[in-house]
């Protein structure tokens, strides 16, 4: 909560197109602000997806997995909810479509690291494979390509992520951000890619005759891809909001992996009015789990089983790892807040436009979590270490608009070739290795090249917000439509709206939380509304009240089987 920051507001064309007669005015004007310029874009079908071919290498992934339909293929994924999806997907797949010698490989991230690594080669190597297909990884993996390839062993690369300046020598890569790449949508995730490629692989079987009348269609993969797309927060572009959207439909209906809905049964969240949202912050973090603290095997296995039975019992284990992640989460943060405490003192003299913290006792897996929180407290971009081993550190960034933090981390790379080990990443989200020796250098590098490209930015540290809503909007009918409507996400926001209110009764709830009654326009009735983890453990807790800007986004409240109107508020301003 802040009272310093400023609001704008999201501009909404002159001369804007009517997006339907039935469409809610407040929903129009919020598609409208997001792109959006004809109704046919929020239909989301199937039949608008970029064309499976028009992604470069699927047609070559295709005859190259046809090839090895008779041998031995083994699945190298990523220890992340987007790699287990994708490591699932293609899984489920290949056996569908008669390969009978399908496995999977996970590297453990305390042990092997990130990638298809010439140790991870050594061991899948034990399992006499013939081809080895990267998901959600691999594009950096120079030095393990070759070491497969000098074993005899063939690579296909289904990867996402940004490439190096040097690609592996793979036999065919698969990757919509591969420079000169001209496909629709360089926003697919690791399980978008792996998606594009089983489908190019069916319509192939199938052009040879290759398949039973009743073999599996790719579109039954769709819940898999909803799920990774979600979780590893890609941007929400036209074509993955028609890929979550699709797979919605498929949870909601009861036609997904028997894994996905026992996650969601020890979530307590109904399959039938499930949400892109819930998938966010209810499924992938405890898919997230097993690969934070122990084997993402477990998240694979569960997303794997088709016995409901046994798939209950491993989203069971992996409800327990969430927990236990929620629990070490929580004194990580703690830590890393009192770190930062001085960094967000205007006047201190030690603030920084790039954080970076360590602590030796910090959990590897769990950086990427505190990294984000402290980010979004701070505003800034922040890294997170933790200890990898003795003499290396491994770090998790998130970035905040403007800082595209993997260019952040190449351009240290290149004026200090020898300071960081590794990277990669997004440009919200990238991963690091650097030595224990280096870590106050590179930090001191990391303030400084935040700092030349955020002078660049314009508009400063803004809210962006969808207006201000009437009296006679703020309503549950609103807050309903707005839950159901296209798929909201990362670069696809969900609403909210700012206001001003008078604020009474606040209180503190589940310890990091508070809750109060707002009253709008003139004490004209009220309304609760919550603040979600907007206690500082650190901090003196003073309740707000009075009168208050706020920056909210329409929610609702189920109660004993009644829902009401709630006001799910994300920032406290000055009026």
């Amino acid at each position: 909560m802040s009272a310093t920051l400023s609001i704008s507001r999201r501009e909404v064309p002159a001369q804007a197109p009517d997006l339907g007669a039935g469409l809610h005015p407040v929903l129009q004007r919020v598609y409208l602000a997001r792109g959006i310029r004809s109704s046919a874009e929020l239909q989301c079908n199937l039949e608008q997806l970029a064309p499976v071919g028009s992604l470069a290498g699927t047609e070559a992934a295709a005859a190259l997995l046809l090839r090895h339909r008779g041998g031995r293929v083994l699945i190298v994924g990523d220890f992340d909810a987007d790699g287990a999806t994708s490591t699932a997907l293609v899984v489920r797949a290949l056996r569908a479509w008669g390969f009978g010698a399908v496995d999977f490989l996970v590297p453990n991230r305390f042990e092997y690291g990130y990638g298809l690594t010439p140790e991870i080669v050594a061991v899948a190597a034990e399992r006499a494979p013939s081809l080895i297909v990267t998901v959600d990884n691999g594009i950096s993996s120079n030095a393990g390509v070759a070491a497969a390839r000098a074993r005899g062993i063939e690579v296909l690369i289904t990867d996402h992520h940004l490439a190096g300046a040097v690609l592996p020598e793979a036999n065919v890569i698969v990757n919509p951000n591969l420079p000169g790449s001209r496909f629709a949508s360089s926003a697919l995730a690791g399980v978008g890619v792996a998606f594009y490629v089983c489908a190019a692989l069916r319509r192939l079987l199938e052009s040879q005759s290759l398949l039973a009348a009743d073999a599996m269609p790719a579109a039954r993969l769709l819940d898999l891809v909803a799920l990774g797309t979600v979780a590893d927060v890609v941007p929400l572009d036209a074509n993955n909001r028609i890929l979550v959207s699709q797979g919605l439909a498929r949870i909601r209906a009861g036609r997904c992996v028997p894994g996905i809905s026992a996650l969601l049964s020890v979530a307590n969240r109904a399959s039938a009015e499930l949400i892109a949202t819930d998938l966010g912050f209810a499924v992938a973090p405890r898919l997230n789990a097993a690969g934070r603290l122990t084997d993402m095997s477990i998240g694979i296995r569960c997303l794997l089983e088709d016995d409901a039975a046994k798939a209950l019992l491993l989203a069971q284990e992996l409800d327990a790892l969430n927990a236990q992640r929620r629990q070490i989460e929580a004194d990580m943060q703690v830590q890393a807040l009192a770190a930062v405490r001085a960094l967000a003192q205007p006047g201190s003299g030690t603030q920084r436009a790039g954080v970076c913290l360590y602590d030796a006792s910090w959990h590897q897996g769990v950086v990427g979590l505190v990294a984000s929180r402290v980010k979004e407290r701070l505003r800034r971009p922040v890294i997170a270490f933790a200890n990898a081993d003795e003499r290396t550190l491994r770090g998790s960034a998130r970035s905040v608009p403007g800082v595209h933090v993997r260019d952040v981390l190449e351009a240290i790379a290149t004026r200090e070739p020898q300071l960081v080990e590794k990277f990669g990443g997004h440009a919200m989200a990238a991963g690091l290795s650097l030595p224990v020796a280096h870590l106050d250098r590179f930090a001191r590098a990391f303030d400084t090249e935040v700092t030349r490209v955020m002078a660049g930015l314009s508009g400063g540290d803004a809210i962006q917000t969808d207006g201000e809503l009437s009296w006679e909007q703020i309503a549950l009918p609103l807050a309903s439509e707005l839950r159901n409507a296209s798929p909201w996400g990362a670069g696809f926001p969900e609403p909210q709206f700012d206001g001003l209110f008078e604020l009474r009764g606040a209180r503190v709830v589940g310890e990091r939380h508070l809750k109060f009654q707002v009253l709008a326009g003139e004490g004209r009735g009220g309304f609760e509304a919550i603040a979600f983890n907007s206690i500082d453990p650190l901090q003196p807790t003073q309740l707000p009240s009075g009168r208050r800007r706020l920056v909210y986004k329409l929610g609702t409240n189920d109660y004993r089987g009644e829902r009401r109107l709630q006001l799910v508020v994300e920032h406290l301003l000055a009026p």
